[in-house]
């Protein structure tokens, strides 16, 4: 079932390019699909203005293939988005980088302290709230649960500050809702149209939408998780795995940068971010430039302190891994990976979702699949740009 290519409608955004690379590719996306026990995944794989490969794999129900058509949660995929929209307003001449929070989000904690750009490049140290025993105990009692910014953001700044703003990195989801307010602020715009306006229709990515529910767009890739095994008493053992395709992501980033999307999109909005597409040349080098590589540390009680390098550095909300620019989401059983190469204008798009042995005994996925897949593929189409590991 895994290893059976199944394609959609027949239009220009479901099209498979026949050809050597596609051969490559379809042979590294199967051998990683067995590896790492994949529900269903769905890959689109560009050079330039060129297709390779535009193919999916698997099911999204029982007896249901995936297709290439199909819509999922982008989850972190967002994130350059949302910043992008910010180092925009910093090229219009409204706000720079070093602006206080305060100017318009005065009641946040410690918004005299942070600036836009340490939200951006997550060097605020805002605590995450997902380390909260509060948030977790409330999610796994109500997945379908709607979070407002305004919770979110007050489990969070209950706690002090990681580390005093500027001086080192956490991956903090805190961030970018604070940052989705602040634009908000910023512009009188909802979060939504200026991604709409900004980053969406430039792009001609008509398949990508918050719609600010949990709804997905048609049709939907279903997604599975283990994830509230623990939290249920199930013990070890024991069949069990829910379907999450409807759990609430509210919780997941800036209101208005909640987005579901298609393979096809997803692979447009990496490849722009990547080239720079949206920005003037000094944004975009800024943008991905490695200024956090070894400058970050570890902190006692944060689990995302780290010394970034070579294999992860963040950027103003992009990843640096190797040679690649990437985003890697995973949540309520989707896995992605969004990455460009620039060196050969290589886009690599994937979504996947998790087969029952892809969790481990504690119902936790076994990492984000989709890594594996993507791996595999930068390794068959790219050789000298592989993908290092995050240390």
């Amino acid at each position: 079932m895994l290893l059976s290519g199944c394609g959609g409608v027949a239009d220009d955004r479901t099209t498979v390019i026949a050809g050597e690379d596609a051969g490559l590719l379809r042979v590294a996306v199967e051998n990683a699909i067995e590896q790492i026990g994949a529900e269903a995944a769905i890959v689109r794989v560009t050079r330039g203005d060129d297709v390779l490969l535009t193919q999916a794999w698997g099911e999204s129900m029982a007896g249901v293939p995936a297709t290439v058509d199909m819509h999922f949660r982008n989850g972190a995929v967002a994130i350059p988005q949302v910043a992008t929209v910010l180092l925009q307003l910093v090229d219009e001449g409204v706000v720079s980088l070093d602006d206080r929070l305060s100017t318009w989000l005065p009641n946040v904690a410690y918004a005299d302290e942070v600036g836009l750009g340490q939200l951006a490049q997550m060097t605020s140290g805002y605590a995450d709230y997902l380390w909260s025993d509060q948030f977790r105990a409330a999610f796994s009692a109500d997945p379908f649960r709607q979070w407002t910014p305004e919770e979110l953001v007050a489990m969070a700044t209950v706690r002090p500050l990681v580390y005093p703003p500027g001086t080192n990195w956490n991956y903090s989801h805190t961030n970018y809702v604070i940052l989705g307010l602040a634009l908000e602020e910023i512009t009188g715009r909802p979060l939504d149209e200026l991604i709409s306006e900004r980053i969406l229709d430039p792009l001609g990515m008509t398949q990508t939408a918050d719609p600010g529910t949990p709804a997905l767009l048609q049709p939907a890739l279903h997604a599975y998780s283990q994830e509230r095994r623990v939290d249920l008493g199930i013990a070890q053992g024991v069949s069990f795995t829910e379907e999450s395709t409807s759990w609430n992501p509210s919780w997941t980033l800036a209101r208005g940068a909640i987005q579901n999307t298609d393979i096809t999109d997803m692979a447009t909005v990496i490849r722009a971010v990547g080239r720079g597409d949206l920005l003037t040349a000094q944004s975009h080098e800024l943008q991905v430039a490695p200024t956090l590589r070894v400058r970050t540390t570890p902190v006692e009680g944060c689990p995302t302190c780290f010394v970034q390098g070579e294999g992860y550095t963040f950027g103003y909300g992009i990843v640096l891994t190797g040679d690649w620019l990437m985003q890697n989401p995973l949540f309520h059983g989707y896995a992605g990976v969004a990455a460009y190469l620039p060196d050969e204008d290589l886009a690599i798009a994937i979504a996947a979702t998790y087969g029952p042995d892809a969790f481990d005994e504690d119902g936790e996925p076994r990492g984000n699949i989709a890594m594996t897949i993507f791996r595999d593929v930068a390794a068959a189409l790219a050789p000298d740009h592989q993908v290092p590991s995050r240390s």
